[in-house]
């Protein structure tokens, strides 16, 4: 019996000088290689794709490429069109509750999935590791994707981005506050979802008789960044604070989309101008389900869930809390703890 063989692996980071100089003749360099060729920072030399459409074709292949980097629209506009039928995405996202444990939910919602955040010796270097990556992101990572909007503007809109966490998005009261135009404000808007740092909720219309809202919802996508560009840094000051709620919405929103697997782009939220809201709707298996989230130790079934059952006509509903129990609220209702949800499921 002769043991697999295991196949080579050959690395290469583009923000390494002497990487970066490897790949000056990237065809020299790329064409003898086999077995896992992993690229980094791809986003500093676009131009690779067009060379790994040829090297990906050759008769016989023997090489597997692995690109790694920041997914900007033109980067994922130029791979799609070169590499087509040739590539796969997949969006890495920061750490979550199964890979941290359910041990360690309030410190990943207060320190944010970012491994050198969720991981640093104390809470001044996690805060400290933010902060940096905050401005490092506005000054060096924004403008490789291609966006030229000053890290001073684009910070300052990002912190009303932060403001409007968990709520309906408004351009015209945005743009009033920062004196820009509707059109900047979508762009701009536009920079940070694509980034993948902003996620943009859309509405769900269903033919009712009732007038529903048509603008969408924002999240800052990842809990220790809101803290940091909301000042919340500290537990203490967080929990004290009235957007501890939808902090708290956002973070658990993260993990029930992980646990259901499904696409960000199949989640929408509902709401009626009489009032009624649903924080997420989301379609599995043919299924209608809703979700609302709860910062509170005893959910409760409220006249808003009530209309979104029936209007939606939901398959089911969960109210989710903070906790590690599930109960029934009613038939087709029931609460459950994050935690819960985490360990055993929905």
């Amino acid at each position: 019996m002769v043991a697999a063989t295991a196949q080579p692996v050959t690395s290469f980071d583009l923000e390494d000088p002497t990487d970066e100089a490897r790949l000056s003749d990237p065809k020299l360099a790329l064409e003898p290689l086999r077995g896992l060729v992993v690229i980094d920072e791809v986003q500093r030399q676009p131009g690779l794709f067009e060379l790994l459409r040829v090297l990906v074709d050759r008769p016989g292949n023997a090489a597997r490429f692995l690109v790694l980097g920041s997914a900007g629209p033109d980067l994922l506009r130029q791979s799609s069109e070169t590499l087509a039928g040739r590539i796969a995405y997949h969006e890495l996202p920061p750490f979550r509750i199964n890979e941290t444990g359910t041990d360690s939910i309030d410190r990943l919602w207060v320190r944010g999935g970012f491994p050198r955040s969720f991981l640093a010796p104390g809470e001044a270097a996690s805060v400290r590791w933010r902060r940096e990556f905050i401005r490092t992101f506005l000054e060096r990572g924004l403008p490789q994707l291609g966006v030229s909007v000053a890290a001073t503007t684009m910070r300052r809109f990002w912190t009303m981005v932060a403001h409007y966490h968990g709520n309906r998005w408004n351009n015209s009261e945005i743009g009033r506050a920062l004196g820009l135009s509707g059109p900047t404000i979508n762009t701009y808007l536009d920079h940070l979802v694509d980034a993948l740092v902003v996620r943009r909720i859309p509405p769900w219309y269903e033919n009712l008789k009732k007038r529903q809202v048509k603008a969408p919802k924002v999240y800052v996508a990842d809990s220790g960044l809101l803290h940091t560009l909301l000042a919340l840094d500290a537990e203490p000051a967080l929990l004290g604070n009235p957007k501890a709620g939808a902090s708290w919405e956002g973070f658990a929103m993260q993990e029930i989309v992980r646990i259901l697997g499904v696409a960000w782009d199949e989640c929408h939220y509902w709401a009626t101008q009489q009032g009624a809201e649903l924080d997420l709707l989301a379609f599995r298996e043919g299924r209608r389900i809703g979700f609302e989230f709860k910062r509170t130790s005893a959910p409760r079934l409220t006249r808003s869930m009530r209309s979104a059952l029936d209007d939606l006509r939901l398959d089911r509903l969960y109210v989710v809390f903070p906790g590690g129990s599930r109960f029934a609220l009613e038939k087709r209702v029931e609460a459950v703890g994050l935690t819960a949800a985490c360990a055993g499921g929905l």
